[in-house]
């Protein structure tokens, strides 16, 4: 049925570890190869943490799938060496179209800021983003990916976990320090630990259909509700590469999936969606219902879940991929500075602990819009269209319209690892809040704020000049490089430069000054994941040290400057 793709096919190959009798030990093992489970697994490798990737297939996912991908996840992926070549092949959208019985009664403008780097969405297939993540693992020397390897047993001991792996050349045992379990919404490991992912069944079903046309319809994103031509339920238009079409069609809990899902059956709809004249052909298809569920909490002693293994959400919004995608970036920084020794293991419970808040935020979300779209009583119906027709005319009604809320990156006010504000801000830059990109100049001309970030903590001292940065300030911004815990200071400033030792970013636009309330000496700290951790009007090194312990659960943090003075 595939007319525009031909699924690759990667080589089994028979392990060393697989002649030894005794089990082989490895620093970080990651099963499942999608795409939470490769970011993980590549984000460890660039942070130098040895990685074997275990998945049970041998390709990457058949039909589409995930296509849709929000800002905050390709700035991951970006800094992981993988979002540019997504871009590029992807569909960049930002305009969606809402429909009541064939009339647009609202739509709405995901434009990014001025001088951001990353788009606010671009539509790609599952396959070819898996492609690209695929390259680049091959890239990284102490990133190792065993395909054909099924895991059928997981012993999780206090010292190490214990895995059995099946081949096609038999069984072999190895074991690891850290587990990582990326194996999706089924998850055999969290079945095998006699774990549970509690939530919510929605009795609905829907039908996925993916077609070749050539249209000269805009990339816009086109939700319709009791359209003309599938009257009582809804659907849903997105462009993709290669001219393909995803159309979501809303079928009822009575619909037969096997029945639905025959081209006989899914031709005559997407006919009737896009006209008798339009010329199409089938490229995949499918019919789901879905849930939203998520785990008690996402680290058992050394295993850790992420993406669909931990949590499930309702496709409307986007909030699968891009917030399992998050999970890796919130999780491997932890894990380095665990596994160098450099923190206690009790960093990793923030790990679940910040996770399980963006997934009950996203559950919260993705519950309310699989409510609005599919309401389950005639009062709640009633009420949804009404809302639908008052939107035509009324902007109050327009902001009751849920069509999905699309994917947004949850603001972590509450972690533990934030340190409370001293000084008086402005702004949406608080702690927990992931920072926002601006437009800079370096000494190699223009950059992006984000790309100076992301693999340390991160220190931005804003002066109006540089030049007149005092010598005592930094030769102590100097000195939080050396520590136990790197923190890497950047000077942002509307002219002059720091000493040659500190980078210095000019902001000519104003967009730092604006976009985190800047006045000459505002500090922010940055987390490696890009979230702020604290952030002071003066520096004062040991508000930094100190600040740094809280953010890595390490109380001898607070001692690391001193330490090095000595």
């Amino acid at each position: 049925m595939f007319l525009t793709y031909q699924n690759p096919v990667y080589p089994y190959v028979k392990s060393p570890d697989q002649a030894v009798s005794a089990p082989v030990h490895h620093p970080l093992v990651i099963v499942g190869a999608g795409p939470v489970g490769m970011a993980a697994a590549i984000d460890a490798a660039v942070r130098g943490i040895g990685v074997l990737v275990l998945d049970e297939d041998n390709t990457v996912s058949v039909g589409s799938r995930a296509v849709c991908y929000s800002k905050r996840a390709l700035e991951i992926l970006d800094r992981l060496g993988c979002a540019q070549p997504m871009i590029a092949k992807g569909v960049t959208w930002k305009l969606g179209k809402i429909f009541f019985r064939d009339e647009l009664v609202n739509q709405f403008d995901l434009q990014p800021a001025k001088g951001e780097k990353i788009p606010a969405f671009i539509n790609l297939q599952q396959y070819h983003m898996e492609e690209i993540m695929v390259r680049r693992m091959a890239e990284l020397d102490n990133l190792e990916v065993r395909w054909k390897n099924r895991v059928t047993e997981v012993v999780n001991g206090a010292e190490k976990v214990t895995l059995e792996v099946q081949t096609p050349d038999g069984p072999y045992r190895l074991s690891c320090d850290w587990l990582i379990v990326a194996d999706g919404a089924n998850s055999p490991i969290r079945e095998q630990l006699g774990l549970e992912s509690k939530g919510q069944w929605f009795q609905d079903r829907f039908l996925i259909a993916d077609v070749v046309m050539k249209a000269e319809f805009p990339p816009v994103r086109w939700f319709s509700f009791d359209p003309s031509y599938h009257r009582g339920y809804s659907t849903l238009l997105h462009r993709q590469p290669d001219d393909i079409w995803r159309l979501d069609f809303q079928l009822g809990w009575d619909a037969d999936p096997e029945e639905e899902k025959q081209p006989e059956n899914v031709i005559p709809r997407v006919r009737a969606m896009l006209g008798e004249d339009t010329e199409f052909e089938l490229e995949w298809c499918s019919v789901y219902t879905f849930r939203c569920r998520r785990m008690e909490r996402f680290r058992y002693g050394r295993t850790l879940f992420v993406g669909d293994a931990a949590h499930q959400v309702s496709p409307f919004g986007a909030r699968g991929a891009n917030s399992g995608i998050q999970d890796s970036d919130n999780l491997i920084w932890k894990l380095k500075l665990v596994m160098d020794g450099l923190a206690p293991a009790r960093l990793l419970d923030t790990y679940s602990d910040e996770r399980v808040f963006a997934a009950d935020e996203n559950i919260m979300n993705s519950t309310r819009s699989t409510d609005f779209i599919t309401p389950k009583s005639t009062v709640s119906r009633s009420f949804r269209d009404a809302v639908l027709e008052l939107s035509r005319n009324l902007p109050f009604a327009r902001a009751l319209v849920n069509s999905g809320r699309l994917s947004d990156t949850a603001f972590l006010v509450e972690s533990a690892l934030n340190s409370v504000d001293d000084d008086s801000f402005q702004g949406d830059m608080v702690p927990g809040a992931v920072m926002a990109d601006a437009t800079v100049a370096g000494l190699r001309g223009e950059r992006w704020l984000l790309d100076t970030a992301g693999n340390s903590f991160v220190l931005y001292l804003y002066l109006q000049d540089a030049a007149g940065l005092d010598r005592t300030v930094a030769e102590q911004l100097q000195l939080l490089a050396s520590g136990q815990i790197p923190v890497a200071s950047v000077v942002v400033s509307r002219q002059g430069a720091a000493p040659a030792e500190l980078p210095t970013l000019h902001d000519a636009q104003g967009l730092f000054a604006d976009r985190y309330d800047a006045l000459p000496g505002t500090c922010y700290l940055i987390r490696p994941d890009q979230h702020v951790c604290a952030r002071w009007r003066a520096f004062d090194l040991s508000r930094v040290s100190a600040a740094l312990a809280r953010a890595t659960c390490n109380l001898r943090g607070e001692r690391q400057v001193a330490e090095t003075r000595e």
